[in-house]
């Protein structure tokens, strides 16, 4: 048998036949017609109203619209717009308020405007420079080897001051060494790092997620000021890989920890707030057994670092390495052309090796910072006839060495008598540059 066509307006058509009948119930025929009965009373109202007229589908599009502005608003948006198309939706908003007042539209709406006229395009998200897409291999067989950082998920004390705790431990021990309530800057962490290394000394690796301030995605190997100190410490630098946690899992557990502790119960203050966490630090460290550690404390099994901070390394580099110092706007010299290399190095010697005519790589110790292009006139100056300094005590003796001040005593304290330098050719080199 064949499925039974029919069309809406008949099915209405005969609904209204049947409800406007003497003594006609609305609820069983809008029941057998599988309608409610707000639908059956619509109906029936436009029928008795405007006939079988009544029953066509009128139209779904509102009423009133409060987001839309009148066409002299958008032409103001347009007209702004094309007179200064360096201006965005802030300032073209600022401007028509001087105009129409109240009756300005939202700078959200000035943007959507902008947008569905062609004025704006959306900008193309940039890819980061660095990334990491493997998970880090972290074995810490003893302490001190691995560090982990990373800031604790932020909440409010009573007075409503943000708490946001850096905390920095051992990932062999467990030790906690510290947990500090500081700002995510590196003029913030920085001083709480060098505290740490001069009362812990340096550790030989610190691991940290892809956040400020320990990494930047945009900056050349990823570092920050931060990580590029570190490097310049002699620590190597593990990073986690974006959006996984799990990487650092270990430090994850530990903030568990200070959220069940301490975080659902919020002090008063963030001063009474930090004495809590330094109170929970020397519970956890000193106190709370470990399962991971045999049922000992972390504090039982943490030493010292054998490595004292004596601030940064002295940057060495092969002898047909380039070396230049980054200033502190991140640029670079070479024959007089400036180049722009990457603010996180400021202040760091960094070197300049030589791929091809227009590239080098830049080197930061033993960190790969990327390729540099360069003005092909420069490429003379990467084989230089005498080999380029690698650092400051190499530049003190040659200047020694020019002025005549080298010195020499006779055994038994016989009186000291000037001896000048013997004459070397250009191309000599100066020291054993090769094992610096």
């Amino acid at each position: 048998m064949p499925w039974e066509e029919c069309r809406a307006m008949s099915k209405k058509m005969e609904f209204v036949e049947r409800v406007v009948e003497p003594g006609a119930k609305l609820a069983p025929v809008c029941r057998e017609f599988g309608i409610s009965r707000q639908t059956g009373h619509k109906w029936r109202k436009r029928y008795l109203e405007h006939g079988f007229e009544g029953l066509e589908d009128e139209s779904r599009r509102p009423k009133t619209t409060p987001l839309s502005c009148a066409e002299e608003l958008v032409a103001a948006v347009l007209e702004t717009r094309d007179a200064h198309p360096s201006w965005g939706p802030k300032k073209i908003h600022q401007r028509l308020r001087r105009r129409f007042g109240e009756q300005t539209p939202s700078r959200s709406t000035v943007a959507r405007m902008l947008r569905r006229f062609g004025r704006i395009e959306d900008r193309r998200a940039r890819a980061p420079r660095s990334l990491v897409e493997r998970p880090p291999n972290v074995c810490a067989s003893k302490p001190n080897e691995v560090w982990t950082v990373d800031f604790k998920g932020w909440w409010r004390s009573h007075d409503g001051s943000k708490c946001e705790p850096l905390t920095v431990r051992d990932a062999c021990t467990r030790f906690v060494l510290t947990v500090t309530m500081a700002r995510t800057s590196v003029g913030a962490v920085m001083p709480i790092f060098e505290a740490l290394f001069r009362k812990h000394g340096v550790p030989a690796a610190i691991q940290c997620d892809n956040g400020c301030p320990f990494v930047s995605v945009r900056a050349r190997a990823g570092l920050s000021r931060l990580s590029a100190w570190w490097v310049s410490l002699g620590i190597r630098v593990i990073r986690s890989r974006p959006g996984c946690p799990q990487d650092n899992g270990g430090h994850e557990r530990m903030h568990r920890d200070i959220a069940n502790e301490v975080e659902d119960a919020p002090a008063r203050t963030a001063a009474t707030q930090q004495r809590i966490l330094d109170k929970w630090r020397q519970e956890f460290n000193h106190v709370r057994p470990h399962d991971a550690l045999d049922g000992k404390t972390p504090a039982e099994l943490y030493r010292r670092s054998e490595r004292s901070y004596h601030g940064p390394l002295e940057a060495t580099y092969p002898p047909h390495f380039m070396v230049r110092q980054v200033s502190r706007f991140g640029r670079i010299k070479l024959q007089g052309e400036s180049y722009f290399v990457s603010a996180s190095l400021a202040g760091h010697d960094i070197g300049l090796e030589q791929l091809d005519e227009l590239r080098c790589r830049v080197w930061l110790h033993r960190i790969d910072c990327g390729e540099l292009e360069v003005l092909p006139q420069l490429i003379d100056d990467f084989v230089p006839q005498v080999p380029t300094r690698t650092s400051k005590r190499f530049e003190r003796h040659d200047a020694r060495q020019r002025a005549g001040r080298g010195t020499t005593r006779r055994s038994g304290g016989g009186a000291a008598m000037n001896r000048q330098p013997a004459p070397r050719s250009p191309a000599e080199p100066i020291g054993n540059l090769s094992t610096q």
